[in-house]
């Protein structure tokens, strides 16, 4: 029995008021001497009935088809995701890359851009580079990529992608995070892309990873955040007592892995505000986001998570305590990281935060948070109690204990059956090959994990069919959520570190209804709305989606707005929160069809499903 040391919110203020600096308490962000990434304890091992680990098994005859793996013969098993050794001696070996969904050519169909890594040999000249893929959506369940042609193959070690119009004209661009220079690809509207992120001031030069888009100061031009994870030098890799690393052993329950990130330098986090002319200015020193203490960011997303029409800046930081950030309205952020309850988990523990999803699983009108983690620690359920304070609720609602054999990545609240209330899926894999030699109940390749909603109560996890998407045992890593095929369901997209991508089709079917948005902003808004909130009332439940740019782990899903309306085939009320401070009501005439949305001028296009009846 473990016992839990518990310190409230109210603890934390008061020791930060008399200037006690927080993350120096026992248990808190402290240095493992081994430099393993559990924050905790070593947990039972779980088998199924065949004796099987349950990260790779479980799995039962016959239930629900939810996703269907189709990745054979779209395409994307054509391209191949390369990252560091296979025997990931390093710890910039294991962290995989993401995925984007953007409509690069405005022709009202996601497209797939994937992130490559890179090896040793690339790095130095001796090998040609892996390189990224812009997959283009066909519209028959095909994708042909087209990166080359597109300029977007990146060539560099990649991590992570985030999609939003930076200027504002009408164009959906990508910001890519490497180690090393990262580059800012402009649409040229013509099938193409431009690099500018030199002159525009972007580039930063060491391990960038989760970057987010938000328009901090609301003069209608999206700002980019970028979390950095660890100071690293390929000429000086974190071997045991090397220049690196001081420990005399770096290991994973007692077994030698490879080292970190405790015990390693943090790379600090950089605010870019865009200056209107194609540059940014640094300002993260200013704003107060600069990461003093050297966390590990992994994934940072804005959202009005304090609902005052301003977005907040919350970011899942590896072994280390999260940050959340208030925005303060005058380009400046007050650190509540410990004060909102979103640092650490209800034990007061700081926790290997890799993917965060942002997103209302309760339809109270405010954004909760979820957080994947470590194996031998459960992943986490923010709920979100008003004004940005938020409590764990993982075991309360049933997230914590299923997910504590398993190491997550990508996270997202999806309405995957469209009955209303948002479902909670997350992506897997262990970052030491090790694991599959031992009896702990792990393996290096694990399957997803899809929780249903029971009406914002608590979550069920959906039986993995044999054969069915949810029973995929891959090495998971990036992933990204949205309508591939515009048929009302949410489809996903996983970066599989070293193999080729996933592709899992939504394939439920039950006769709910469904309704989305593409909504264009104004001239005080961002073009793309990123920043914009949405509620939809039917069947008496009110939802609420917002426009992000980034999230889940290292990647950008579908900014279209979705909502699962269950059996309603009428909309009561629908309201958009525009982020120029404009609210408009429209007066949707059905459900089962995507809209497009422009602020001050209501619905001006319409898409019907060819794939639906109604």
């Amino acid at each position: 029995m473990v016992s839990r040391r518990i310190f409230t919110k109210s603890f934390f203020a008061s020791l930060m008021a008399c200037g006690v600096d927080v993350s120096l308490l026992p248990g808190i962000a402290q240095q493992s001497p081994m430099g393993g990434s559990s924050t905790g304890a070593a947990q039972k091992a779980v088998y199924d009935a065949e004796h099987r680990p349950i990260t790779a098994g479980g799995f039962v005859k016959s239930g629900p088809m939810v996703f269907q793996d189709i990745t054979k013969g779209t395409g994307l098993d054509t391209w191949m995701h390369v990252m560091g050794t296979r025997q990931k001696k390093f710890i910039i070996d294991v962290a995989g890359s993401g995925v984007g969904l953007i409509d690069y050519d405005n022709d009202g169909w996601l497209d797939i851009y994937l992130v490559n890594g890179s090896t040793y040999e690339a790095m130095e000249g001796k090998a040609p580079p892996p390189r990224a893929a812009l997959f283009h959506n066909n519209r028959d369940g095909t994708f042909t990529d087209i990166a080359e042609q597109a300029g977007v193959l990146n060539e560099r070690w990649g991590f992570g992608v985030v999609v939003a119009d930076f200027d504002n004209d009408g164009w959906p661009d990508l910001y890519v995070t490497n180690f090393g220079k990262n580059r800012l690809y402009r649409n040229n509207h013509n099938g193409t892309f431009t690099d500018v992120a030199e002159q525009a001031g972007v580039t930063l030069d060491n391990w960038s990873t989760g970057a987010t888009w938000g328009d901090i100061d609301g003069d209608g031009r999206l700002d980019l955040f970028v979390p950095g994870y660890i100071h690293y030098d390929l000429r000086n890799p974190p071997i045991p007592e090397s220049k690196a690393v001081s420990y005399s052993s770096c290991n994973y329950r007692g077994v030698q892995t490879m080292c970190g990130p405790r015990g390693l330098k943090g790379e600090p986090d950089h605010l870019f505000h865009n200056n209107g002319d194609g540059t940014f200015t640094d300002v993260s020193v200013k704003a107060g986001v600069s990461d003093p203490n050297g966390y590990y960011g992994f994934t940072g997303v804005f959202a009005d998570f304090s609902d005052d029409g301003k977005p907040d800046l919350a970011v899942a930081d590896d072994s280390t305590p999260n940050y959340f950030y208030v925005n303060k309205g005058n380009g400046t952020f007050e650190d509540a990281s410990f004060a909102s309850g979103f640092a650490l988990n209800e034990e007061g523990r700081e926790t290997a935060s890799m993917g965060l999803a942002v997103g209302d699983y309760d339809n109270d009108g405010r954004l909760d948070i979820a957080v994947t983690d470590f194996s031998d620690d459960y992943y986490l359920l923010y709920h979100n109690d008003g004004q940005a304070n938020f409590t764990d609720v993982s075991y309360q609602t049933g997230i914590a204990a299923p997910t504590i054999p398993f190491l997550g990545w990508g996270i997202a609240f999806i309405d995957y059956d469209n009955d209303g209330w948002k479902d909670l899926m997350m992506v897997n894999g262990h970052v030491y090959p090790q694991v599959d030699q031992q009896e702990w109940g792990m393996t290096y390749a694990e399957r997803p994990l899809l929780f249903h909603n029971q009406k914002g109560q608590k979550f069920d996890l959906v039986p993995a069919v044999e054969g069915t998407g949810l029973a995929d045992v891959i090495p998971g890593r990036g992933a990204a959520f949205g309508d591939l095929f515009n048929e009302g369901r949410i489809d996903v997209v996983i970066n599989v570190i070293d193999q080729h991508p996933v592709l899992l089709r939504n394939v439920c079917e039950n006769g709910n209804h469904w309704v989305k948005f593409r909504l264009i902003g104004g001239s005080r808004s961002p073009r793309d709305a990123v920043g914009a909130k949405m509620f939809v009332t039917a069947n008496g439940i009110r939802q609420r989606c917002d426009v992000l740019s980034g999230g889940s782990y290292l990647s950008s899903s579908d900014q279209r707005l979705h909502f699962g309306l269950g059996s309603a085939a009428t909309l009561e009320d629908v309201e958009v929160h525009w982020p120029s401070g404009a609210v408009e009501k429209l007066r949707v005439p059905q459900p089962d069809r995507i809209y497009t949305v422009e602020e001050g001028k209501g619905i001006t296009g319409e898409l019907k499903p060819a794939s639906r009846k109604s």
